[in-house]
């Protein structure tokens, strides 16, 4: 089988750079983990809006520790540091829901694929397969808190390339699905709408809420009105009807007693829709 291409560096930090929003951008061949990578090189000082992309990732990280490992030029693995000034920290919890609209957007936009997200931020296309996952790092540094936000995507993969699953669920690529894509195209348009819409939550409120970010979220969210199960951690689960992403960005799920839990972290499992 031909690789699929390389990524145009060059056309990429001329219009995202020279003629865009980022500070700087860097493509390399090969890496652990280019979160990795630019937490580093925020604690070494670099500059908001820097962009690390990867055509090989050994040793990417997801959520709950899962491992990310992509074959050369087949997937995005890009990481983008940020800086913004926050009043608290809880309010950076609104940065990875943010890139999941960004992504989810993008790739509608791109493909015509129905994409979705499963709360906070995985890309799932057809019947709940998982295409992308985004992983956000805060960090504390001598020049202020940053995020580094991570960002995966299957783009090339064939169905043997894949996993079999990915963080529970099956696991699919743009490929997979039946659509072929220029992958120097995908993460341009996808960071430049990813820094429109990072840049409303930081000029706009730091909740999410104003400009209709958190409405854009919730209308490509699949988690609402799925019955769910929420692994917490240790033993603890909590089942129930996903009902609302609040202005937080908390998943508010309705358990069986009829409370109501607005949840910041846990890992999602969809049962079923939930009956009406």
């Amino acid at each position: 089988m031909t690789s699929p291409p390389p990524l145009d560096a060059d056309a990429l930090r001329a219009r995202l750079v020279e003629n865009g929003p980022y500070t700087a951008l860097d493509v390399v061949t090969v890496t652990g983990s280019t979160n990795t990578d630019l937490v580093a090189a925020a604690n070494s000082g670099a500059a908001d809006r820097t962009v690390l992309v990867a055509e090989e990732q050994q040793a990417g990280r997801g959520r709950m520790r899962r491992s990310w490992v992509s074959p050369r030029h087949y997937g995005l693995h890009v990481s983008v540091l940020l800086r913004p000034v926050v009043a608290a920290h809880s309010a950076l919890s609104w940065v990875p829901l943010l890139a999941g609209t960004a992504l989810a957007e993008t790739v509608r936009e791109t493909t015509g694929l129905d994409a979705v997200l499963k709360w906070p931020n995985d890309l799932l296309l057809g019947h709940q397969r998982k295409a992308a996952g985004i992983l956000a790092d805060a960090v504390s540094t001598m020049d202020g808190m940053a995020v580094v936000l991570g960002m995966g995507v299957n783009v090339h993969h064939e169905p043997s390339d894949l996993p079999e699953s990915a963080g529970g669920l099956p696991a699919t690529s743009l490929a997979a699905e039946g659509v072929k894509v220029d992958r120097t195209e995908l993460l341009a348009t996808l960071l430049e709408r990813l820094s429109r819409a990072e840049y409303q939550w930081r000029t706009g409120a730091t909740d999410g809420v104003e400009r209709g970010l958190l409405e854009r979220y919730r209308a490509l969210c699949s988690t609402l009105g799925m019955r769910v199960r929420v692994e917490l951690g240790g033993s603890r689960v909590l089942e129930g009807t996903a009902r609302d992403v609040d202005e937080h960005g908390r998943l508010v799920v309705r358990g069986r007693d009829g409370v109501r839990t607005p949840l910041s972290a846990g890992d999602v499992v969809h049962l079923r829709p939930a009956e009406s």
